[in-house]
């Protein structure tokens, strides 16, 4: 059976479990969820068995260290992963919340809930942690998915799925709740892209080329999620602990997110005076870590730091590198730093270092992102840290959803009319 058949057949599967979950009570999501953490705490030795193979088979392959640690899953982040589905269960259910009631000068009664979107597809690259907190986001909300990671994690993304479709069955919900694609080659992503009828929409999560490629060729709606070409902008009159402290944060605290700085702007009037000891700390915090910093700057930055920097291209600019590499350059003022995010960055997180009210205020006014912040690191761009529990990702887009997506992104809206007799 090839890949786009089997997408039909389970498409069907899928969608008969997500009307069973559209009608659920949240009781019986809970207990479902409960279920899949008890799991995932029951089998910690097997999943890091499974896991291991993953390693391995990267490591031989010469996979990137800060891809490694994204596939990569220790009794602590499992730990993790059990405690994210727990934090659902204590989560507020969306599912057919009255967001707005009116009547109408008829006597109709309009009002408007949320619902479950249906079959959520997703697919993502070697981060086996989405294959839990993608399922259990979409089982919270009532939707059923059809999961497809990249080959580099299938020993345990496979793992993962079939503890939690026993879960499931053991709960009393369908197994097809959930379901995890095996075929990871080109023809079982065409296939996803291509499910139009059979998924109701498909959230891409990886890097600027999958990401690319499934806005570019799926027929299924599509919200984008995750490139990160994050900016860090330090103005002229940021305070210098604070700037060290939040470019190093941004950059180093982990690398491999999506909400990681990857290019620095620095106020020429500050450029000399600060460079040097946030560089310094780059360096320390890297070194620490048994990495070296890989710096790319533009011909002032070289005048500054010396030749430790390499002279930037146009397309490092553009880069979400996800490791310890960083993009530097001095800007003019506010002005141009706003006009480099805007040709460069991917819209998603974006933050000025200032003392200057009115600046900031221009900063948070100008840049067009999900996430603009002032004196903070972008790290912070997260479902958790913005106090919207898990998160399904992290949406670029400007319809339907923005920023970290919650439970309630993964909803839509029904209208309910309630009349006496009214016609027109």
């Amino acid at each position: 059976m090839n890949a786009a058949e089997l997408i039909k057949r389970q498409g069907e599967k899928a969608r008969a479990a997500a009307r069973f979950l559209a009608v659920a009570g949240q009781n019986e999501k809970n207990r479902a969820l409960t279920f899949i953490a008890d799991a995932l705490l029951q089998n910690i030795p097997m999943i890091l068995a499974e896991n291991e193979k993953d390693i391995k088979a990267a490591e031989s392959a010469g996979m990137r260290p800060s891809l490694l640690d994204r596939l990569r899953l220790t009794p602590a982040r499992i730990e993790a992963m059990a405690a994210g589905v727990r934090e659902l269960v204590a989560a507020a259910d969306p599912v057919n919340e009255v967001i707005h009631e009116t009547v109408r000068p008829n006597g109709l009664r309009i009002g408007q809930k949320r619902v479950p979107l249906g079959v959520i597809g997703i697919i993502f690259e070697a981060r086996p942690n989405v294959t839990v907190d993608a399922a259990a986001l979409c089982l919270k909300a009532g939707n059923a998915c059809i999961l497809r990671g990249g080959r580099e994690a299938l020993n345990s993304n496979m793992a993962l799925s079939n503890l939690m479709r026993s879960a499931l069955e053991s709960a009393g919900l369908p197994a097809d709740c959930v379901y995890l694609l095996e075929d990871t080659t080109r023809d079982g992503a065409n296939a996803m892209m291509r499910a139009s009828g059979i998924l109701d929409v498909l959230i891409p999560r990886g890097g600027a080329g999958l990401i690319r490629a499934v806005v570019e060729n799926a027929t299924v709606p599509v919200i984008e999620t995750g490139v990160g070409n994050c900016h860090v902008y330090v103005e002229a009159s940021a305070k210098p602990d604070m700037a060290v402290s939040i470019v190093n944060n941004a950059k180093t605290s982990r690398p491999s997110v999506c909400n990681a700085a990857e290019t620095l702007l620095v106020d020429r009037k500050c450029a000399k005076m600060l460079l040097p000891p946030i560089v310094k700390a780059l360096e320390e915090s890297i070194a620490a870590k048994n990495e070296t910093p890989r710096l790319y700057g533009c011909a002032e930055t070289r005048d500054i730091l010396g030749e430790k920097v390499s002279l930037a291209t146009e397309e490092d600019y553009f880069t979400e590198y996800l490791d310890y590499s960083l993009a530097i350059k001095v800007v003019s003022g506010v002005d141009e730093a706003i006009a480099h995010i805007a040709k460069y960055g991917s819209g998603h997180s974006d933050a000025i270092v200032t003392s200057d009210y009115f600046i900031a205020e221009r900063f948070l006014n100008e840049v067009d992102a999900a996430a603009v912040y002032v004196n903070a690191s972008t790290r912070f761009t997260d479902g958790g840290e913005f106090g919207l529990g898990a998160e399904i990702g992290i949406s670029t887009q400007k319809l339907h959803a923005r920023g970290p997506m919650g439970l309630a992104a993964l909803t839509t809206i029904k209208f309910v009319v309630r009349g006496e007799g009214q016609i027109r």
